[in-house]
């Protein structure tokens, strides 16, 4: 009887275990909780701050829409200046975020999309940007049968301009954005360098912007090799 007790205790514990191998469990982060470090590939923790940075640096750089102009009396005729600083308000420039173009050595899968809505959202929270829907976008790209890449010609750029300008959405600037990474081997551990670049054209003039930002990370097939390469008292484990 002891026997079979025992049986039947180590059938149940074993069936147990079987079933919950498969079972996933999952918890709400709070805003303060740090992202989770990819063991494989980038991830939340490696995207969210380069597109923080690039779009910082990127926005604090380009001048407004709309330049002050200059202004001499006549005579004896003042000039009112808080009418002509209303008269020239022209509110914030417009953005066309054209697209994600990704050259680096992963797949982004659904981050891809993620990461458009982040940049994109983080140009609309600045006072002096505003976006443009990024479905008319991709129809004046359809209607001109550009591809993004062709929008640096100034006449494949005119030709765009000119569509989502009748569309009712005059355009100031093109933004493009390109993730890259490089990769470095060591034994079995690795190090990853991605990097994010916005480049931002000028509709009227064909200036240019370019800003980047870099996120470094290591890979290895044991916790010792992350100690060994990169330092026993760095903690950010992934």
């Amino acid at each position: 009887m002891k026997n079979d007790a025992n049986l039947v205790t180590f059938i149940l514990v074993l069936a147990c275990a079987t079933g919950c191998a498969g079972r996933q469990y999952g918890h709400l982060l709070a805003s303060n909780d740090k992202d989770l470090v990819g063991s494989h590939a980038a991830g939340a923790a490696t995207w969210n701050p380069l597109v923080e940075e690039s779009v910082a640096k990127l926005l604090s750089r380009c001048p407004p829409a709309v330049q002050p102009v200059g202004f001499e009396s006549h005579g004896d005729v003042p000039i009112d200046l808080s009418v002509v600083n209303s008269a020239l308000a022209g509110g914030p420039a417009t953005v066309c975020f054209v697209g994600i173009e990704n050259k680096s050595a992963e797949d982004l899968g659904d981050f891809k999309d993620q990461l458009f809505e982040q940049i994109d959202s983080q140009i609309n929270g600045n006072s002096e940007f505003r976006g443009i829907s990024h479905r008319l976008v991709q129809t004046a790209l359809n209607e001109t049968r550009l591809r993004p890449d062709s929008l640096f010609l100034p006449a494949n750029r005119d030709a765009f301009a000119a569509v989502l300008g009748k569309a009712g959405s005059p355009v100031d600037y093109l933004l493009f954005a390109n993730i890259t990474s490089g990769t470095t081997d060591r034994n079995k551990t690795s190090q990853r360098d991605y990097t994010l670049t916005l480049e931002m054209v000028n509709v009227h003039t064909g200036d240019f912007l370019k800003e980047s930002a870099k996120v470094r990370k290591g890979y290895s097939k044991t916790r010792a090799g992350k100690w060994w390469n990169y330092g026993i008292f760095d903690q950010a484990d992934g």
